[in-house]
């Protein structure tokens, strides 16, 4: 293996790469269509990854959080729509759910009020942006189960054929 970095400010690629343990031959090994040289240059920020390497990346390091990090942060249209998620534990990220639903539970006939007349009008704009943040955070934990899921089936501890064969049922 060879030296371990020293260099501050390192990006998440190469946070991850040395998280397991990979110098970046072995990393490009495993990668097979990335070559040190280019991890080099991602790593050191002298160029953006493709979104291409970044699916390998994510895919072969088992972190999909990589795709997140990438559209929410390097993307200039992830950067606009797309919002960074953190990896949490599933009891965290449902916990945070029912308390999202349950607020937006609580607002939601204010909600029909607001937009009744199909206008938000003077009055009703404080209202509606607090019901709008709290759909975005729905949203967001929504986005953070779905890295989890994918999280706990490339490490196999979801069963992958059984996840599929009842996704396509649901």
């Amino acid at each position: 293996m060879g030296r371990a970095s020293v260099r501050q400010n390192k990006n998440k690629f190469q946070l991850i790469r040395e998280e397991l343990g990979l110098s970046r031959e072995k990393a490009a090994e495993l990668l097979e269509t990335i070559s040190p040289e280019r991890i080099e240059k991602i790593e050191s920020g002298k160029c953006e990854p493709y979104p291409e390497e970044v699916l390998t990346m994510a895919r072969k390091y088992k972190r999909p959080s990589l795709c997140n990090y990438y559209c929410s942060q390097t993307c200039p249209i992830g950067r606009e729509y797309v919002p960074q998620v953190e990896m949490k534990e599933l009891s965290a990220i449902v916990l945070e759910m029912l308390a999202s639903l349950n607020a937006v539970d609580k607002r939601k006939d204010r909600l029909i009020e607001i937009t009744a007349d199909g206008k938000v009008s003077g009055g009703e704009i404080d209202d509606f942006i607090t019901i709008q943040q709290e759909l975005e955070r729905i949203s967001v934990t929504v986005e953070t189960l779905q890295l989890w899921s994918e999280k706990m089936l490339l490490s196999g501890a979801i069963d992958r054929e059984a996840y599929e064969a009842r996704r396509k049922k649901a």
